[in-house]
């Protein structure tokens, strides 16, 4: 849309409109806390943290959509990575959110909502906005990688659990807990919605040691500071 303004003779001069504020929901305060350091007090972006898990993540990213108008939400935060495909420290842009959890065990074993009939558990990213993301942050010298994001009710904690999640959704980049949450809510209006993790973490046995949740939270810090040249 252009927008003008208008000199002390009349004379109509065009501005560049307004880019639209983005949204962008994490899950805790330290995830929050990382991004908005990494924004440097922009006030084009609003950051909330709304919960753990995908309820709290849907009603928070709803509550404030409802609240504000904003051109474009984003899920962020740490979360595992994919052993192969996104290494502790790096970033991952998702192409797609999905609930890879949610459906049923039958003596076949697990079968997805979308396999019940109960409809879609993925909602793709906005590809031009994942294109731009990525390239921006690789050109930062950002170690970043694209895949699809699975949104799980409980953390994978086993090999087995892992290799299950690896053979129904190849080439997936990493696990969390929000946002397929927060795609959702965006999807219901409309809205292009983008997932960026930070990996803390690799997808399988647990070690709660090897977590290397500072260094996840810093290169946060450092995506979002691209964000600020991209969106």
């Amino acid at each position: 849309m252009r927008a003008f303004h208008y000199t002390s003779t009349g004379e109509a001069l065009e501005e560049q409109a307004a880019a639209p504020r983005v949204l962008i929901v994490t899950a805790v305060a330290a995830e929050r806390d990382a991004v908005l350091r990494g924004l440097q007090g922009s006030g084009r972006f609003h950051v909330v943290a709304a919960g753990a898990g995908t309820a709290a993540a849907a009603a928070g990213t709803a509550a404030a959509l409802a609240a504000g108008a904003y051109g474009c939400v984003i899920s962020a935060g740490i979360g595992g990575g994919f052993p192969g495909v996104a290494p502790v420290g790096s970033l991952v842009v998702a192409s797609e959110m999905i609930a890879a959890d949610l459906g049923a065990e039958t003596p076949e074993g697990f079968r997805s909502a979308a396999e019940l009939g109960f409809g879609s558990v993925s909602v793709p990213a906005d590809s031009g906005t994942v294109q731009a993301v990525t390239a921006a942050l690789a050109a930062a010298g950002l170690n970043v990688s694209t895949g699809p994001v699975l949104t799980v009710s409980t953390a994978t904690g086993t090999a087995e659990t892992a290799a299950a999640l690896a053979a129904r959704h190849p080439g997936a980049a990493a696990e969390a807990m929000e946002g397929h949450g927060v795609a959702v809510a965006a999807m219901a209006l409309g809205l292009p919605v983008l997932e960026l993790r930070a990996i803390s973490n690799a997808v399988g046995p647990r070690d709660r040691a090897a977590w290397k949740i500072g260094e996840a939270l810093e290169a946060l810090e450092a995506a979002a500071a691209i964000l600020l040249e991209v969106l």
